[in-house]
């Protein structure tokens, strides 16, 4: 579970500065210009405070909005956070956060008391889940998800959650990045999950924010904050200004199947429908992917593979560990048809196959 906290860019009120900048310029090498250049100077420098004033009131209105459909969730012993989804009391969350447990506590916004709520279902592939507040609370208020397909790189966003354990805290911070593909690790409490189409956010993702909120400037929750990147060369602590969050697209999806189905009937995740463990060679490097079971009728048993071949590439990706596996899939779509090539008994085979669905 984590949160977050941003570095807060100021691009209006920099390129205010900038065009101050540069009217000084002018007025010192150019002939005749003193008087104007400083009145431009004096425009501008006056304009700043209006420009920092409107982002503000912009920040305000955001807070208001969303803040209130933003909760704490209390899974065991962890903490971590939640989104409103509809007035019949789902909320959305990380799997991560409920982990184990089928009962918890939420802390509303407009409320002290924490009340109870309970899992409907947790997807770990995917690192989402849904729990149901039982009685809905009166006044209750949903929040707004956009459309992730449309965030641009740049874009201001704020992050709101429960970072630490300190509820209904507000960060801010830009997309860095979109269509990034993540592995989780399974240790710290991870799902192991790999996850297509991440966003990337300035945002460092610390304990108790995820399944919170990454909202936009137009009120919208744009993602689910979710984790942060590792850096090795730190011995495995969070790389600062990198964090990562499920696309509100993908949120949507899985949570309507499961308030619908009670469970994920169609994940949009490409399966090869087998159990595999990472090969590593003598000097402990991965070096394939060896076949462990294959599930009778999927997509390799279809494509001919059996326990004990070697997967070492799919398509025109070589394929490594299971990791590496996971995340080439994760670019593909089921049904899609590719090919894998393998070893069995020191051969190299190549096979066509039509992937499943996870």
């Amino acid at each position: 579970m984590d949160a977050s906290r941003f570095r807060i860019p100021r691009p209006a009120v920099s390129a205010v500065v900038l065009s101050c900048s540069l009217a000084l310029a002018a007025g010192c090498s150019g002939p005749g210009a003193g008087a104007g250049a400083q009145d431009r100077a004096d425009t501008a420098q006056a304009a700043a405070p209006r420009v920092a004033g409107d982002l503000q009131s912009e920040y305000v209105k955001v807070i208001k909005d969303v803040l209130p459909s933003v909760v704490q969730i209390q899974a065991g012993n962890d903490l971590g956070s939640g989104v409103v989804y509809d007035d019949k009391g789902h909320i959305v969350t990380n799997a991560h956060v409920v982990g184990g447990e089928t009962t918890f506590q939420v802390t509303v916004a407009n409320s002290e008391q924490p009340l109870t709520a309970k899992l409907v279902f947790a997807y770990p592939e995917q690192d989402l889940a849904v729990v149901k507040l039982e009685p809905v609370p009166d006044g209750l208020r949903p929040a707004a998800f956009g459309d992730s397909t449309k965030v641009q790189v740049g874009q201001i966003v704020l992050a709101m959650g429960s970072p630490l354990g300190l509820s209904s805290s507000v960060t801010q911070g830009i997309v860095s990045a979109t269509g990034r593909t993540v592995s989780e690790s399974r240790s710290g409490g991870g799902t192991g999950a790999t996850i297509p189409n991440m966003i990337q956010t300035s945002a460092d993702i610390n304990p108790g924010n995820s399944g919170g909120a990454l909202v936009d400037l137009g009120s919208r929750v744009i993602g689910i904050p979710t984790l942060a990147a590792t850096d090795p060369g730190l011995g495995g602590s969070a790389a600062p200004g990198i964090g990562f969050a499920i696309p509100s697209s993908m949120v949507k999806t899985v949570a309507d199947q499961i308030i619908k189905d009670g469970r994920v009937t169609d994940s949009g995740r490409a399966a090869l429908d087998i159990t595999a463990r990472t090969v590593v060679n003598s000097d402990y490097r991965p070096t394939g992917v060896a076949v462990v079971e294959v599930q009778s009728g999927g997509a390799a048993d279809k494509a001919g593979l059996k326990a004990g071949d070697i997967i070492v590439r799919l398509g025109d990706t070589d394929i490594t560990s299971v990791t590496s596996l996971a995340e080439a899939l994760a670019g593909d779509q089921p049904g899609q048809k590719t090919s894998v090539t393998f070893t069995r008994d020191g051969a190299e085979k190549k096979a066509d196959v039509t992937l499943g669905e996870q």
